[in-house]
C-alpha cells in the first residue's frame, strides 16, 4: 500500500480538500476519491524522505488518540453514520498526521470496508487492543461504548506511564546539574589553580593532581569524549532495538532491585486492566490473552502469557496456567481464581488492576523519596571533593606565604 498526497474538490460543499490517501496505485487513489464524490485536482505519491521533519510535525500522541476516540464515540452515540462522523472529525483535528489518517478512514469506509479493517490499515496509530475493541463493538452493536472503553484504557495507561516519567525527571535534572558543575569547574577553575602552583614553583597535592589531570584531558580531548559518548549512545540504542537488546532490557526491568517492584506492578496493572476491558467487551478468553500479552510491553512477560495461553487452550484454568509463571504474582492468580469460581473474571481483573495502580502510586512516591537524599548526598560529596582539591591547597599556600 502506497501513500498519496492529493488536492481535490468536494462536489457536495465545493471546498478544496488537501489530505492523503492510501492506495496501490495513483489510478486506484483517483477511484477512491471519485467514490467519495471528490474531484481530483492533483495526486502525488509521498516518498520516504520527502519531509524530514514529519516525525515531529505529524507525530500522533496518546492525547490526540484519546480526544479522537472520545469525539468519535460521541458522534456515533448521537446517531451519525460512520463516514459522516469521521468527516466531521477531519475538520476538528488540528494534528496533521491524525487528520490525514482520519481522511483515509473516510475513504476506506465509504469504499465498503468495515471500520475494523479501516483502522487496521494504520497499525502504527491503532494497536491490536484498539482494533479488537472496535471489532467487538461492531459485532455487538455497541461501538460507542467500545470507543469509550478504548479512551478510558488509553488514559489510564498514559497516566501511569506519565507518573513514572515524572518520578524520573527530578533525578535526571540533578544528574545533569552535577555533570554541568563538574565540567565547569574542570574547564575554568582547575586550570587557574594549576597556573597558581606553577607560578609559585610548588608541587600539587595528590588529590589536586588527579583533578588537574582530568581537567587537562577534558581541555585537550573534549572532542574525543563527545565522539566516544555519541558513538557509545548510538550503539547502545541500536542494541536495544535488536531482539537480544530488547530481551536484556525487559529482564533488567523485571529483576534490577531498584526498579523491579515498580515495573512488575506497572505490567500487572496493565495486563489486568487490558484483560478486564477486553472481557467486558465480549472478547474471548484466548483472544484476550493474546492481545494482553502484546499490550503488556515486556517480552519476558509476553512469553509467560503465551505459555499460559497454550495451557488454557488445552483446557486448563487461567489461574492455574498463570500460577507456574515466575513473574506473575500470586495475587493475580488468586484474584483470577476467585473470578473463575464466581463467573466474574472481568470484575476481578478490574479490581486487581485497581490494587496494582494504587500500589504503583505508592511505589513511585517511595522511589522519589528514596532517590532525593541519595542524590543530595552525592552532590554534597562531589562538592566537598572539589573544595578539598581546589580551595584547601590554596588556603595552604596563603598560610605558608612569608609575612
Amino acid at each position: 500500500m502506497r501513500t498519496f498526497n492529493y488536492e481535490a474538490k468536494d462536489s457536495k460543499s465545493n471546498k478544496i480538500i488537501k489530505a492523503t490517501v492510501q492506495a496501490d496505485s495513483e489510478q486506484q487513489a483517483a477511484k477512491l476519491l471519485l467514490a467519495q464524490h471528490f474531484t481530483p485536482i492533483s495526486i502525488k505519491e509521498v516518498k520516504e524522505g520527502d519531509n524530514p521533519l514529519a516525525f515531529l510535525t505529524d507525530r500522533i500522541t496518546t492525547k490526540d488518540r484519546v480526544i479522537f476516540t472520545r469525539q468519535f464515540s460521541t458522534l456515533i452515540a448521537a446517531g451519525l453514520p460512520l463516514a459522516q462522523s469521521l468527516n466531521t472529525l477531519v475538520d476538528q483535528t488540528p494534528n496533521r498526521g491524525l487528520r490525514n489518517t482520519i481522511q483515509d478512514l473516510v475513504v476506506s469506509v465509504e469504499g465498503g470496508r468495515s471500520l475494523h479493517d479501516s483502522f487496521g490499515r494504520h497499525p502504527k496509530v491503532f494497536d491490536e487492543l484498539f482494533l479488537s475493541l472496535v471489532a467487538a463493538g461492531e459485532a455487538s452493536g455497541t461501538l460507542d461504548a467500545a470507543l469509550q472503553r478504548i479512551a478510558m484504557q488509553q488514559e489510564k495507561d498514559a497516566a501511569i506511564v506519565g507518573k513514572i516519567k515524572g518520578a524520573m525527571t527530578y533525578p535526571i535534572i540533578v544528574l545533569v546539574v552535577i555533570i554541568g558543575v563538574i565540567t565547569f569547574m574542570l574547564l575554568t577553575v582547575v586550570p587557574q589553580v594549576e597556573k597558581l602552583y606553577a607560578d609559585l614553583n610548588k608541587s600539587l597535592p595528590a588529590i589536586t593532581e588527579i583533578i588537574v589531570s582530568a581537567s587537562r584531558f577534558l581541555l585537550n580531548f573534549w572532542w574525543l569524549i563527545l565522539i566516544v559518548v555519541g558513538v557509545g549512545l548510538f550503539l547502545f540504542l541500536k542494541y536495544l532495538q535488536t531482539p537480544a537488546g530488547r530481551s536484556s532490557s525487559d529482564l533488567f526491568k523485571l529483576n534490577f532491585p531498584v526498579v523491579r517492584g515498580l515495573y512488575r506492578k506497572l505490567y500487572m496493572a496493565r495486563f489486568t486492566r487490558v484483560g478486564q476491558t477486553l472481557l467486558d467487551s465480549g472478547v474471548s478468553m484466548l483472544d484476550m490473552l493474546v492481545i494482553s500479552g502484546q499490550a503488556i510491553g515486556n517480552g519476558s512477560l509476553k512469553s509467560a502469557i503465551e505459555r499460559a495461553t497454550e495451557k488454557v487452550r488445552g483446557g486448563k484454568d487461567l489461574s492455574a496456567a498463570l500460577a507456574d509463571e515466575e513473574y506473575v504474582p500470586s495475587l493475580v492468580t488468586q484474584m483470577i481464581n476467585i473470578g473463575e469460581k464466581s463467573g466474574k473474571i472481568d470484575d476481578m481483573m478490574g479490581k486487581t488492576a485497581e490494587i496494582y495502580e494504587k500500589e504503583l502510586d505508592q511505589e513511585i512516591a517511595s522511589l522519589s523519596t528514596a532517590i532525593e537524599p541519595v542524590l543530595m548526598v552525592t552532590l554534597a560529596l562531589i562538592a566537598a571533593g572539589m573544595v578539598a582539591a581546589i580551595l584547601l591547597p590554596i588556603y595552604g599556600l596563603v598560610n605558608n606565604l612569608p609575612t
